[in-house]
């Protein structure tokens, strides 16, 4: 876990102990909610990251910027970034085959 300067882990503990927060963890969580909030550019930069690494779907970023899925998509359009479109595995493919050909029988 990253340590905090000491000034502001004495602010979060004054908080702590006048009730505001349970623990350090409630405090950082709540500035770090509060950051995203204000300076909303973070917020997009971070699902867009979480994009690209695979880490949440198209749909998820846009909730997470509170935008739809299209305005999500020009937001990477107008940042260069080329969605990626879902590929299945070999197996994957194999098994929605052999799905269509039993539902066809």
């Amino acid at each position: 876990m990253y340590a905090l300067p000491a000034a502001i882990d004495k602010e979060i503990r004054a908080l702590i102990k006048e009730g505001y927060y349970a623990n350090i963890n409630e405090a950082v969580r709540d500035a770090f909610r509060t950051l995203l909030n204000v300076r909303h550019e973070l917020r997009i930069s971070a699902a867009i990251e979480l994009y690209k690494d695979g880490e949440i779907s198209l749909g998820k970023a846009a909730e997470m910027v509170g935008v739809t899925t299209i305005e999500f998509k020009d937001i990477l359009a107008n940042r260069g970034i080329v969605r990626k479109v879902g590929s299945r595995s070999k197996e994957e493919l194999e098994k929605g085959v052999k799905l269509v050909k039993t539902l066809r029988k």
